[in-house]
């Protein structure tokens, strides 16, 4: 399986986030893509591929060009006014009154932003965009004939909203490689996305559209991030109703659970019958993950990558999230390995 890969992902590492009422050390940071760099090199896993330069025109399409133009230029507006630190929101429109956008960053930032542990550092668009890049390249390799391949991306995207950022997340790679699928000649293409949280932009993407199959497995949002999304009658709207599925999952759910909602998850995806399949690989649905309250082990990643690879589609990896960082090298590198070996 062929790997994608930038190390500009470095280029985006705050200094901290707003965790339990503190500042801490991020939980998504470079280290995260070490050990799995390190895990895949270990089983020789390491045909790597440089992404070209990012293509711009699937990004244009799933996100509004003023949101676009913020991300690349917020770091540079918010030192021109003096600001020291890293960009971080302070203020939110509250649902009920008028969201009209300010001319002040600080305002322009909570306008944009969906929540308040993502910060944006000097070298956040550079970061952004080539994981976006990375994304892209992969799913080059898959329409050009490959069985599978893997997207190493960092920063993650699945949170990233059609004109909004949170969760970690600036570009949303899983839906710009659906774009690309379909701009390469796809028809229809679906999007498994296996992280613990729900994938609310992929969602706020793709709602009203049924060219795009979206299934997302989640801890449920009464209580886990982002709360506000990944409830069950969410169905989709307009032409888009009926193409969106959730499945949200209790505290402590194990495997036996979770791979019950995967097998009806994977069956929706069959009668759909997609060109090509999306997977928003997220490990944080790990026993020790240390924001999570699934209870899956390493043998269940490699369980449900062979299970996956039964589907017999075309198939995208896209790394998301996973914050046990000395395990998310194993369980990523089990799913593929569990997908290969099927």
């Amino acid at each position: 399986m062929k790997i994608t890969y930038s190390d500009e992902h470095r280029q985006h590492f705050a200094q901290g986030e707003i965790y339990g009422g503190e500042f801490v050390t991020p939980f998504e940071r470079p280290s995260r893509i070490e050990y799995v760099l390190r895990e895949l090199k270990r089983r020789k896993m390491n045909e790597f591929v440089a992404p070209d330069k990012l293509d711009m025109r699937p990004v244009r399409k799933v996100h509004d060009k003023g949101f676009l133009e913020f991300l690349e230029g917020a770091w540079d507006e918010w030192i021109s006014h003096g600001f020291r630190g890293e960009v971080l929101p302070t203020v939110f429109p509250v649902p009920g009154l008028f969201k009209k956008k300010p001319r002040f960053i600080d305002g322009k930032i909570g306008y944009y932003a969906i929540s308040t542990e993502t910060a944006i550092t000097a070298g956040t668009w550079v970061a952004a965009k080539s994981s976006a890049a990375v994304a892209l390249e992969a799913q080059k390799i898959v329409s050009l004939g490959e069985r599978a391949a893997f997207a190493l991306c960092r920063p993650p995207g699945h949170h990233a909203h059609h004109n909004a950022y949170g969760g970690y997340c600036f570009l949303n790679n899983a839906a710009i490689a659906a774009q690309g699928f379909l701009d390469s000649g796809a028809t229809r293409v679906a999007i498994l996305d296996v992280d613990f949280h729900h994938g609310n932009g992929t969602q706020d993407i793709f709602y009203d559209r049924d060219d795009v199959l979206f299934c997302s497995l989640h801890g449920a949002p009464e209580d886990a991030f982002p709360h506000f999304s990944g409830y069950r009658d969410e169905k989709g709207r307009a032409k888009g109703e009926g193409f969106n599925f959730n499945y949200p999952m209790p505290p402590g759910t194990n495997y036996d659970v979770w791979s019950a909602a995967l097998e009806n998850a994977l069956r929706k995806i069959k009668l759909f019958k997609p060109d090509a399949l999306v997977v928003s690989l997220g490990v944080d649905t790990f026993e020790d993950d240390p924001i999570s309250f699934f209870k899956l082990t390493s043998q269940d990643f490699k369980t449900y990558g062979a299970a996956i690879a039964k589907m017999k589609l075309a198939t995208l990896f896209v790394m998301e999230g996973g914050y046990a960082i000395e395990a998310i090298g194993i369980n990523t590198v089990n799913v593929l390995e569990g997908f290969e070996d099927a």
